[in-house]
């Protein structure tokens, strides 16, 4: 039977990560394990991979799916942008004074083939073996960055914003970004800190109500300063995820990360799937009002993935 998880106060969860204070910006060391189980033989990545994961804060791995895989996965991203064109859903984010989309959250529930995507085993059980539990959707999404016209994500730590919007006690989540175009640094490409994630920035200013309607497609709250940031990437560098089409980007939910502006004539797009332990169920949000909506933060008591195996198609 599925573990049984509900959202908590805060006088059953200590906040760890204090964030969002209004008059500073402080640092603090993770408290929290990056490998949460150790490396045997049976884990689904190499002793080397796992090292690296827990070193840098990301993997970078190729070739994990078929050409056929890939084609319809394609395919199936096209058709729902196409399909969800001028959704007035809010799980549908269109561009400004367009109606093409965006995102579409909630992923999985919009095409089989999507659903089986995040059930699969190449994603969802390297995600339970970094996190040492049982694992379940967080948020996911289809990501579109446009040629010529998409838009930067600044720099952040998604789990930042996910202890205080929605409530997530510990860094226990990790992020799977299935490539579904060509990413290079000079159309967008996801961009990452090695090593960032352990070392968590406590932003300044107070979260304003439904933040996330402006968070979406600027974010200015929960971001470190240009200070912060400056002397992070002095100290680790900065790491251009990039890679052909079916690359498969996993990174621990407190690395800081962000991507450039596209105004290449070729387009960025990912599939996206946030797993978290069930054993780090949302609470309360620790520095936000109210919690943002389910489709940004599955609230409901989570139920363990059933992981499936061989190819999609």
């Amino acid at each position: 039977m599925p573990l049984e998880h509900t959202p908590q106060d805060h006088a059953a969860t200590s906040d760890l990560y204090p964030t969002r204070r209004p008059d500073r910006e402080s640092w603090q060391e993770r408290r929290d394990p990056v490998l949460w189980q150790d490396w045997t033989e049976k884990a689904p990545i190499t002793r080397d991979q796992a090292e690296a994961f827990e070193r840098d804060g990301f993997l970078v791995l190729k070739d994990m799916f078929s050409d056929a895989e890939i084609r319809a996965l394609i395919d199936t991203a096209a058709a729902l942008r196409r399909d969800l064109a001028g959704s007035a859903s809010d799980e549908v984010v269109t561009e400004p004074g367009s109606d093409a989309v965006r995102t579409v959250f909630n992923l999985e529930t919009h095409h089989d083939l999507m659903e089986r995507l995040s059930r699969d085993a190449r994603l969802a059980g390297i995600a339970r073996f970094l996190l040492g539990d049982e694992v379940y959707i967080h948020q996911s999404r289809l990501n579109y960055k446009p040629g010529f016209t998409g838009k930067e994500f600044y720099w952040h730590s998604d789990f930042e914003t996910w202890h205080a919007e929605d409530g997530m006690p510990r860094m226990r989540a990790v992020s799977a970004s299935l490539l579904l175009t060509d990413n290079r640094a000079h159309n967008g490409a996801l961009m990452l800190m090695p090593g960032s994630h352990k070392s968590f920035i406590s932003c300044q200013g107070e979260t304003p109500e439904a933040n996330h309607e402006s968070s979406l497609q600027k974010q200015e709250i929960g971001t470190p300063s240009q200070d912060a940031l400056r002397k992070l990437a002095e100290r680790h560098g900065i790491t251009d995820a990039e890679g052909p089409a079916g690359t498969l980007v996993l990174f621990d939910c407190n690395t800081i990360h962000g991507s450039n502006g596209n105004i290449t004539p070729d387009p960025r797009s990912n599939a996206f799937f946030v797993y978290n332990a069930v054993s780090n169920a949302l609470t309360e949000p620790f520095a936000a009002k109210a919690p943002r909506p389910d489709h940004l933060g599955h609230r409901a008591a989570p139920e363990p993935i059933v992981m499936r195996d061989g190819a999609l198609v």
